[in-house]
């Protein structure tokens, strides 16, 4: 801009950016998803999801930024009264040092008492668990999204592709109808 030149306040940037349009009230914000658990959502029926704080040391978040982690093994487990990640794969920091943590330790989730209480008395449920879905940063602090689950059959996981398989194929079989339309 030249000196001197007429700005309209609208124009104007806006004081304190993204970080305190969050703090207004509105609860989220974006994710940056850093794992996914594909193969929890293969072999459970996702009745209800959560989503709890981790407590990680430095390493673990340096770590959990680059992206290399797995959730594949990983289950949720309730402990008098408090909510564990167990077999979550977070790798050690390549430039950690004596300060490095244990790749496969077990890692305390945050939830609230009432969450807590309500995950406990439905995983002792027969057939109930609770398994990670997804690691990922909101607003700079570390998350797992969780689900109470109960496991499925195989014939419900044949039951569940051959829907996936018959709804893409409806979505192609009617997007080509679309196309064929627009070239006439």
């Amino acid at each position: 801009m030249s000196k001197g030149m007429y700005v309209p306040k609208e124009s104007q940037p806006k004081q304190g950016g993204t970080a305190a349009k969050g703090r207004d009230g509105e609860k989220g914000g974006k994710r940056k998803i850093v794992a996914q658990n594909k193969k929890a959502r293969h072999d459970y029926a996702i009745i209800d999801t959560y989503e709890a704080g981790i407590v990680l040391t430095g390493t673990e978040v340096k770590s959990l930024r680059e992206g290399r982690t797995s959730l594949t093994d990983g289950f949720v487990q309730i402990d008098q009264g408090e909510a564990w990640l167990h077999n979550a794969h977070i790798p050690e920091y390549h430039q950690g040092s004596w300060t490095n943590h244990s790749a496969r330790r077990k890692r305390k989730l945050l939830l609230h008492r009432e969450e807590i209480d309500k995950l406990e008395s439905k995983s002792q449920e027969t057939g109930h668990t609770i398994v990670p879905l997804a690691l990922y940063f909101r607003d700079g602090r570390a998350k797992a999204e969780i689900a109470l689950a109960r496991g499925k059959k195989e014939y419900d996981k044949r039951q569940t592709l051959r829907e996936q398989q018959d709804r893409r194929e409806s979505d192609r079989a009617i997007a080509a109808a679309k196309r064929k339309q627009r070239g006439q």
